[in-house]
C-alpha cells in the first residue's frame, strides 16, 4: 500500500503567510530605495537651485516695416541676443526656442526657430535670428500709432523669445521647464526716411521668466 502524504490546513496556512511576508518586504524595500533616490535628487536640487538664464539685446534692425494693404503688413528685422548661464554647477539645454517681434500688442513677424543648444556652467552664446513678415494682418490703427511714433521721434519694439529649457547637474537632467523671454528696442525714429535700417544698439537687458 503506498503512502499518502497529506499536508494540514495549518500548514498550507503557514506557507501562505510566509510568501505575504516576502512580497511585503519585496515591496517595502524598493519603495524605500525609490524614495532614497527622489530625497538625493530633491537634495540636490535644493542646494543648488539652478539661477534662471540671463538676456541681453545687443543689435536690433528694421529693414522693413511697411503696410502692402489697409491691414496688411511687410517686415523684416535682424536681431542678435546675448545668452548667459550663471549657475556654476548646471548647466542648461535649450529645446524649441522660437523668436518674434511685436509692436503695442500685436505680432508683426512670423516665429522663427532657433536650432536647440547646450550652455554650459557660467558658459555665453550669441544667438541671432532674421524675423520676417509677409501681409500679416494688423489692427487698422497700426499706420496711425507708427506715424504717432515717428512723430515722438522714436519707435519701440518687443523682441521676445518663447521655448523650454532643461536643467542638467551632473548626469541627471531635469523634466522641460516653459522660458520667456521680452526685450524692448528702442530706436531713433525721425520725420524724415532713414537711408539705412532703424537700429537699436544700447544693449538692454531682457526680462526672463522660467
Amino acid at each position: 500500500m503506498s503512502k499518502v502524504d497529506s499536508k494540514s490546513p495549518k500548514h498550507c496556512a503557514d506557507k501562505g503567510l510566509n510568501i505575504d511576508k516576502f512580497y511585503k518586504k519585496l515591496y517595502w524595500s524598493g519603495f524605500s530605495f525609490l524614495f532614497s533616490v527622489l530625497s538625493l535628487i530633491l537634495l540636490v536640487w535644493l542646494i543648488l537651485h539652478p539661477t534662471k538664464p540671463e538676456f541681453s539685446l545687443k543689435e536690433a534692425d528694421i529693414y522693413q516695416l511697411n503696410l502692402s494693404g489697409p491691414h496688411l503688413l511687410n517686415s523684416s528685422i535682424q536681431l542678435t541676443l546675448l545668452s548667459k548661464n550663471p549657475n556654476t554647477k548646471v548647466g542648461i539645454y535649450y529645446d524649441m526656442v522660437q523668436v518674434y517681434a511685436s509692436y503695442k500688442g500685436q505680432q508683426i513677424t512670423v516665429d522663427t526657430s532657433l536650432p536647440p543648444f547646450y550652455q554650459g556652467h557660467e558658459e555665453s552664446n550669441l544667438l541671432t535670428a532674421s524675423l520676417v513678415g509677409t501681409a500679416l494682418p494688423v489692427a487698422p490703427s497700426f499706420g496711425y500709432e507708427v506715424g504717432r511714433d515717428q512723430t515722438a521721434g522714436k519707435l519701440v519694439l518687443s523682441l521676445k523669445l518663447d521655448g523650454r529649457v532643461r536643467w542638467k547637474v551632473g548626469t541627471w537632467v531635469s523634466g522641460r521647464y516653459r522660458l520667456n523671454v521680452n526685450c524692448v528696442a528702442v530706436m531713433a525714429f525721425g520725420p524724415s526716411i532713414p537711408s539705412g535700417p532703424l537700429s537699436s544698439k544700447e544693449g538692454t537687458q531682457c526680462s526672463t521668466t522660467v
